[in-house]
C-alpha cells in the first residue's frame, strides 16, 4: 500500500520533555494531589491504567510539565520502548523520570494517535532499536528521539489509520474474551468429567 506522506523530524513536530525529576522511589501520598505516571502504569494498546498510578506531592523546585489529554507518553528505556496517549486525567499528573513527554506543538497537522500509532510500528521500533545505547539497560536519549524521521500523511489518511487501528485493538479484545470463554467452557467439561470419574 502506498501513502502520501511529508517526511520529518520528530523534533520539528513535537515538544518532547524528560519526566518530573523525582529522586529515587516516588513517595506515594493516598491523599496527595498530584498523579505521578510511571512505566508500569503503561500499555500501548490500553493506554494508561490509571487505578494502579500512585498519588503524591510534589517538593522540588523545578515547576511541574502537568499532563494534558492530547498528550503522548514515551517509554524510553527498558525493552520495549513504546508510545501512550495521556487521554482524559483523572486530576493533575505528571510522569516519572523514565518517561518522555511529547507535546504536539501548536498548528501541527499531527493527530496525536496517529503519531502513537506510527512510534509502535515495526519501521519506527526499528528506528529506536538502532538508536538505543546501553549493554543491560538499553534507552533513548531525548536528542536522539527528536531526529528520528516520521512520516506526516494528511489529516483524512492519518484519521483513516487511527480508525483502522482502533478496529484492529477492537478484534483483539474479542479474540481474547473468546479465547478465555473456550478456555473456561473446557475447565468446567473437565471438572464435571473429573467428578463423574470420582478424581473431584
Amino acid at each position: 500500500m502506498s501513502i502520501h506522506a511529508l517526511r520529518t523530524e520528530l523534533g520539528a513536530e513535537v515538544r518532547i520533555r524528560a519526566g518530573y525529576p523525582f529522586r529515587g522511589t516516588i513517595p506515594e501520598e493516598r491523599e496527595g494531589p498530584v498523579h505521578a505516571v510511571q512505566m508500569k502504569d503503561l500499555d500501548p494498546l490500553r493506554g494508561i491504567d490509571w487505578r494502579g498510578v500512585i498519588r503524591t506531592r510534589l517538593s522540588g523546585r523545578r515547576d511541574a510539565d502537568w499532563l494534558a489529554p492530547e498528550d503522548l507518553l514515551f517509554v524510553a528505556r527498558g525493552s520495549r520502548f513504546h508510545a501512550t496517549c495521556v487521554g482524559e486525567l483523572p486530576g493533575p499528573a505528571v510522569c516519572g523520570p523514565h518517561l518522555f513527554h511529547l507535546r504536539i506543538k501548536p498548528g501541527r497537522a499531527l493527530l496525536p494517535a496517529f503519531l502513537a500509532w506510527q512510534i509502535n510500528q515495526a519501521p519506527f521500533q526499528r528506528a529506536l532499536q538502532r538508536a538505543a545505547e546501553g549493554s543491560s539497560q538499553r534507552s533513548v536519549r531525548r536528542p536522539v528521539l527528536e531526529s528520528l524521521p516520521i512520516g506526516l500523511p494528511p489529516m483524512a489518511d492519518q484519521e483513516r489509520i487511527v480508525e483502522l487501528a482502533r478496529l484492529a485493538q477492537r478484534e483483539l479484545q474479542l479474540q481474547d474474551l473468546l479465547i478465555r470463554n473456550r478456555e473456561r467452557q473446557f475447565a468446567s467439561i473437565a471438572e464435571a468429567l473429573a467428578r463423574a470419574s470420582g478424581h473431584a
